[in-house]
């Protein structure tokens, strides 16, 4: 849950809080459009975070985690997901270290589920496991200038504007998905005077600008409506460098290593936009001409666009999206537009 201390103070800014979430701080069209030509700053408090600890917390996560946990050091983050035996992702995450503790990052509304599903697992070996989502305040700051406001503010040159590098600081962990797109972890006693010196050069804006550019950077976030519906490479993890095929086992690990070496994937995550007012969600399905009433691939995310309607990623299947016009929702919704991914898809 959201700090007591920390809504009040957001709503003091304005922060219209729904469910632990940021809507908006009092215009959610123009927040988009900073969004998308400006800097922002935004409360992540619907992430949350499971710490691990103990001796045998690194052979633990490679046992579990489909990414090769030895890949990530005090400076260097990983993405990966948790798979059923089955390799249908449960949750994917961000990991990373600081100091003795190991720290997922993924929504809030999984750390309880997560973390009790794999508590069940520890059996003997000394490994801990507890939710430490109270303990960090976490705001996210995006846009050309993200990187030079967080200098001014630290007093520091940051050596990690690289994707998926961190820095530790006194004060703060400066986490960097993209040289354009950070994330600081800071105490409760540290983050509203932060909040109050970068917000005077930078536009706050509600949780949906930051979901839309983790769209647009193609990076998917597993969502209760979606769980167990994919394997990782269906949502582009092997691309994006959450999945291992070198390390040992971890659950799902024979159907996902089979699946990439047999060539037969036969859906994809894909960016898109549909233009529509209504509302776009998570596990959403998606039709073509072709397949009639049954359903050729289902959204991931999806957030309100600048320019209009909804940029989502959708999980397709390759030869609707080779056949023309995906649908939403029902054969006869609107048309999705198939946009390009800031990365290459093997297809």
């Amino acid at each position: 849950m959201m700090q007591k201390n920390w809504r009040t103070f957001l709503q003091n800014y304005n922060a219209v809080i729904d469910n632990d979430r940021v809507i908006q701080f009092g215009d959610c069209q123009a927040e988009l459009k900073h969004a998308q030509t400006e800097t922002i700053l935004t409360d992540l408090s619907h992430y949350g975070l499971l710490c691990f600890s103990g001796n045998d917390t690194q052979a633990f996560l490679q046992s579990q985690l489909s990414c090769d946990v030895m890949e990530v050091k005090a400076d260097r983050a990983q993405y990966g997901s948790y798979c059923t035996p089955k390799g249908r992702v449960l949750a994917n995450f961000t990991l990373w270290q600081r100091n003795d503790e190991w720290m997922m990052q993924l929504p809030i509304s999984l750390c309880e589920a997560i973390q009790k599903r794999l508590s069940m697992f520890v059996l003997r070996s000394k490994v801990h496991i507890n939710d430490c989502s109270e303990q960090w305040i976490r705001i996210g700051v995006a846009g050309i200038e993200a990187c030079k406001r967080i200098e001014d503010v630290m007093e520091t040159s940051l050596q990690i504007c690289q994707q998926l590098r961190v820095m530790h600081t006194p004060k703060a962990s400066i986490f960097c998905y993209a040289p354009n797109r950070l994330e600081l972890l800071v105490s409760e006693v540290y983050a509203g005077e932060l909040w109050q010196t970068l917000s005077k050069n930078i536009h706050p804006v509600g949780a949906a600008c930051w979901d839309w550019m983790q769209i647009r950077a193609g990076i998917p976030v597993i969502l209760t409506p979606t769980q167990e519906q994919f394997l990782p490479q269906m949502i582009n993890l092997d691309i994006i460098g959450g999945v291992s095929f070198k390390k040992g086992c971890y659950p799902g690990q024979e159907i996902v290593a089979r699946t990439q070496y047999l060539g037969k994937l036969k859906r994809r995550m894909f960016l898109a936009n549909i233009a529509t007012n209504n509302p776009v969600s998570a596990g959403d399905d998606l039709f073509d001409i072709e397949t009639n009433d049954q359903s050729c691939g289902k959204i991931v995310n999806a957030a309100p666009a600048p320019n209009g309607g909804y940029d989502v990623l959708a999980v397709i299947q390759h030869s609707s999206v080779d056949a023309g016009k995906i649908y939403w929702k029902n054969p006869c919704g609107p048309v999705l537009s198939i946009d390009s991914l800031p990365y290459t898809l093997d297809v």
